[in-house]
C-alpha cells in the first residue's frame, strides 16, 4: 500500500533509484534481486517513480505495465555522453534517440507522473568504472576538451528541449566534471536555455564542494535532485586513501538521507533549496549499497521515505 504523499509541497515527487537494490555501475552487486521485488518495495516504501535498473526488462511494454501497476514513473532516463572522446558524439546522439522513443511510448499509457527531466554525465575519460584511485587519477580536461563538451551538451539539450524535456547534467566522482569549480565552469560555458544541473549532494560532499553554495548560486538551473548520504567515517578511511570508485561502494561510501551514520546536512539543504518554491520537481534519494550487507534494501528506502516526509511535511 502506497504510503500517503499528500502532506508533500506542491510539485514535488519523490523517487529512488534502484541502486539501493542492484548496483548499475556494478552489475554483479545485487544482481540476483528481480525486477519485480525492486519495483514493488519502491512503491511499498511509499515512493512515486524510480530511474531504469540495469536488470529491467527491455521490453517497453513490459516494463510501463509492471511500473504502472504499482503506480510508479520513471524519474528519471539516463544517458551517458562522451563528448570529450573521437565519435563519442555520435554514439550519444544514438543512445539519446533511444531514450526519447521509450519517454514517448512510457508516456503514452497515462503514468501518474510525466517524465520531465533527462539525466546525462560525461563518460568520457572516466575512471569511475576502472580499479584505480579516484585521488590519483582524476580525469581532468583540456580547454578543447571543455568547448566540445559544452557545445555537445548545447546540442543535445536543444533537440531535448524540441521534445518537451529538460536535460540536466549530473556531476560525478571519477570523471571531469566533480567538483564545485566544474560545475561553475559547465553552468557558465552552457546555454542556460538548454542545459541544466542535477544536483547530487553526495557526489558532490564527497569531492569536498560546498552544496549549500552551488544551490545559492545555480538556484535558476537546478532541474533536478538526488538526494544521495555521505558516510564521512568511510571517506576519512585511511586504508581506502588510494581506492577506487568501487571500493569505496563496497565500503559504504554511500548511504540516504534519514541514516544517523550520514554527514550530509538534509534539513538545511533543503530549507535552502525550498522544494515546492523555489524547486519543483523530483527529489530522488540514490545511495549506491551492497544488499548483502547491513540492513536490506526495503528498510533504508522506508528510512529515506520516513526522513524526507517529514522534512518536507
Amino acid at each position: 500500500m502506497r504510503q500517503d504523499t499528500t502532506t508533500l509541497p506542491e510539485d514535488i515527487h519523490l523517487g529512488i533509484t534502484p541502486t539501493c537494490w542492484t548496483n548499475d555501475d556494478f552489475p554483479l552487486i545485487g544482481n540476483d534481486i528481480p525486477m519485480e521485488q525492486c519495483l514493488s518495495e519502491i512503491a511499498l516504501a511509499g515512493f512515486e517513480g524510480c530511474s531504469i535498473g540495469h536488470n529491467f526488462t527491455t521490453d517497453v511494454d513490459a516494463l510501463t505495465a509492471a511500473m504502472h501497476l504499482r503506480g510508479l514513473s520513471v524519474s528519471e532516463p539516463w544517458v551517458s555522453t562522451y563528448f570529450t572522446v573521437p565519435d563519442g558524439a555520435e554514439r550519444t546522439a544514438c543512445d539519446l534517440l533511444k531514450v526519447l522513443e521509450f519517454l514517448k511510448d512510457f508516456n503514452a499509457g497515462d503514468p501518474p507522473v510525466k517524465t520531465t527531466t533527462i539525466g546525462v554525465a560525461e563518460f568520457g575519460h572516466s575512471i569511475h568504472l576502472q580499479s584505480l584511485s579516484l585521488r590519483s587519477n582524476r580525469p581532468e580536461f583540456t580547454d578543447e576538451q571543455w568547448t566540445d563538451l559544452c557545445k555537445g551538451l548545447n546540442k543535445i539539450g536543444e533537440i531535448v528541449a524540441s521534445q518537451g524535456f529538460t536535460l540536466a547534467y549530473h556531476p560525478h566522482m571519477g570523471t571531469g566534471v566533480q567538483t564545485e569549480e566544474d560545475v561553475d565552469r559547465l553552468m557558465r560555458d552552457t546555454d542556460r536555455r538548454h542545459v541544466s544541473l542535477l544536483l547530487d549532494t553526495g557526489h558532490l560532499t564527497w569531492a569536498g564542494a560546498d552544496v549549500r553554495g552551488i544551490v545559492e548560486r545555480h538556484r535558476d538551473r537546478i532541474a533536478h535532485v538526488h538526494l544521495k548520504n555521505i558516510r564521512g567515517s568511510v571517506r576519512a578511511d585511511r586504508t581506502l586513501a588510494s581506492g577506487s570508485f568501487r571500493e569505496y561502494v563496497e565500503a559504504g561510501i554511500f548511504t540516504v538521507p534519514g541514516d544517523s551514520d550520514g554527514d550530509v546536512d538534509f534539513d538545511t539543504l533543503l530549507k535552502i533549496l525550498r522544494p515546492g518554491d523555489s524547486y519543483r520537481g523530483w527529489l530522488v534519494v540514490e545511495a549506491e549499497q551492497d544488499p548483502r550487507s547491513g540492513q536490506p534494501p526495503l528498510y533504508h528506502a522506508q528510512t529515506a521515505h520516513e526522513y524526507l516526509t517529514g522534512a518536507l511535511a
